[in-house]
């Protein structure tokens, strides 16, 4: 998160003294949230990805020329639920967040937002994205990214503590923004929708892999069930980090033969894949600190480059 400067001086307060209890660590008078910590609240970088994965999805099912309003009624729609969706998460996890060095200056574990507030604001947006979504959209979209927020905030969320399965759950509101961007760009619920989701469903684990276990500590110390909480060594993340790149490499590949994309895209996502796998595993082979950085950066690079991959050899229809 940004330095704490200004209207930020008690979250700076809060870091330096720690966390003072689950949903408060600020010293002193409360400062009143600004549009700043209710932006910081929708988590900016996960709704800039959702928003990508779902235009690709609604571009990629689109036949003939692009309905352009469309498509921007699919964004707003499922910006919004992904704006109120991180909302809540950053509501159900304000005790943990003030646990946690990496979160505890977001507006609600530093006491510059009250609960309430949060609760109010992520319930509002989310509810407007969804009836959005059905009325200008379409049911199913909406369905879909419905069933992202549901799955994320009120199943994987609280999951989080109890089991390490949570992270194979949280992967799934991941990846149907994608789906719900293909059916609502005119594709419906056929192989090659499945398969994008499938894309971005097994490129989260490398990715959530390398970063749990950067921050391994972090989790620990928060109480939640990471496989990366219970791997000092690594060697159990590597693994599975391999496996699921191993899965992802031939099922991106899907999208050609399925007629979605070209032998353009083919050649370029079996490169892409065998260099995101060879990522892996180096961390297999040496578990180091910098091996699993490089991983989670490598996995950074890999899916927009792929996204793109996707728009510039799609297959006219």
């Amino acid at each position: 998160m940004r330095a704490a400067t200004g209207r930020d001086g008690a979250a700076a307060t809060a870091q330096a003294a720690g966390p003072a209890g689950p949903c408060e660590t600020s010293r002193g008078p409360r400062r009143g949230a600004d549009w700043r910590d209710f932006i910081a609240l929708t988590k900016p970088g996960i709704t800039r990805l959702v928003l990508l994965t779902t235009g690709v999805g609604y571009y990629l099912a689109a036949r003939g020329s692009l309905d352009v309003p469309g498509l921007v009624h699919t964004l707003v729609g499922a910006g919004l639920v992904s704006s109120g969706t991180n909302a809540l998460n950053q509501y159900f996890e304000r005790d943990v967040d003030a646990l946690m060095r990496r979160t505890r200056l977001r507006p609600l574990p530093a006491g510059r937002m009250r609960p309430g507030e949060a609760l109010g604001f992520a319930s509002a947006i989310s509810v407007v994205g969804l009836v959005y979504l059905c009325v200008l959209v379409g049911g199913l979209p909406a369905l879909l990214v419905g069933l992202a927020l549901a799955s994320y905030a009120f199943v994987s969320t609280p999951l989080k503590r109890r089991t390490t399965l949570a992270s194979m759950i949280g992967a799934v509101p991941g990846a149907l923004p994608i789906l719900a961007g293909w059916t609502a760009g005119g594709g419906d619920l056929a192989p090659a929708g499945w398969v994008l989701f499938a894309i971005l469903f097994f490129w989260q684990f490398p990715h959530f892999l390398a970063l749990a276990w950067l921050h391994r500590e972090d989790y620990a110390r928060g109480g939640l069930r990471m496989l990366s909480v219970d791997d000092p060594e690594g060697r159990a993340t590597a693994v599975h980090a391999v496996s699921y790149g191993l899965v992802l490499v031939p099922i991106s590949l899907l999208l050609t033969p399925l007629g979605v994309t070209g032998a353009a895209y083919f050649a370029g996502a079996l490169a892409l894949g065998l260099a995101f796998l060879v990522a892996g595993v180096l961390l297999l082979a040496d578990r180091t600190r910098a091996r699993a950085r490089r991983l989670f950066l490598a996995s950074v690079v890999y899916l927009p480059a792929l996204l793109v991959l996707m728009v510039l050899d799609k297959i006219p229809s």
